[in-house]
């Protein structure tokens, strides 16, 4: 077993070093920038890999770990291993794991953070903010099969198949259309306490790619961390992206 403990820079020469030495679990402690580097380096023939919570959204560890702090992710984890195939979205150049937002209102995501804190006229503010974003640089989207359309804001998931399946899942989008300030709020509240692809503002779809464009650079947020990307980008799954270890689900009680 060999441990590294570094920071900014040093991070990324450590995940190299690690994934050259041909371990065959790699834990990693940290936040989703630095989970989202170790995953890329974790490829489907490996190393099994474990990401620990140690950010503010650690949107990867708590898809595969829940609400478990770090120390009983690990524990865990070791006490009933089970290996989880987790596929991945690819745009630009970029992976990302869980989520991608794109568009303006991806600041929609720190709204929903401050309704959840209880901060109401900061999710009014950041809401605001968002929709004037996004009306500011219109949003064009085509589904596979579907006509191009326009939208606020485009997400696009990476459900996790079934434990120890490869199983075919395949990428689950949203188009965001939003017509006023009430709409993005409404919406923040909706992702934070229930169902927000039950929205009216919500059209989703499940597919294996779709293209986005905008007159602007498109903002976008993949597993937590912000990116700028060109004006035109296509959104591609990745299947079997890496292999996760997670804790196997408790057995049920006759």
């Amino acid at each position: 077993m060999q441990v590294w403990d570094v920071v900014g820079k040093g991070v990324d020469r450590a995940l190299d070093q690690a994934t050259e030495s041909g371990l065959d679990v790699m834990v990693v402690l940290g936040g989703d920038g630095t989970i989202r580097a170790a995953a890329q380096r974790c490829e489907a023939e490996g190393p099994l890999l474990m990401p620990l919570p140690g950010g503010t959204m650690n949107m990867l560890p708590k898809a595969l770990y829940g609400a478990r702090t770090w120390r009983e992710a690990l524990t865990d984890t070791l006490a009933a291993p089970i290996v989880q195939a987790v596929h991945g979205g690819q745009v630009g150049g970029h992976r990302f794991y869980v989520a991608g937002v794109f568009g303006g209102a991806s600041l929609f995501a720190e709204a929903r953070e401050a309704i959840r804190d209880g901060d109401l006229p900061a999710a009014w503010e950041q809401g605001v903010a968002a929709l004037k974003q996004a009306l500011g640089a219109e949003l064009r989207y085509r589904f596979e099969g579907k006509s191009a359309s326009k939208a606020e804001a485009v997400v696009v998931l990476c459900p996790l198949p079934p434990p120890e399946t490869d199983g075919e899942v395949l990428l689950e989008a949203a188009a965001i259309d939003v017509d006023g300030a009430g709409d993005a709020i409404r919406l923040a509240v909706m992702s934070a306490f229930r169902g927000w692809r039950a929205d009216e503002t919500v059209t989703l779809a499940h597919l294996e790619s779709l293209e986005i464009a905008s007159s602007r650079p498109i903002p976008a947020i993949l597993d937590g961390e912000r990116f700028t990307l060109t004006r035109s980008e296509r959104v591609t799954r990745v299947r079997g992206a890496f292999y996760a270890l997670k804790p196997a689900p408790p057995a049920w009680s006759a």
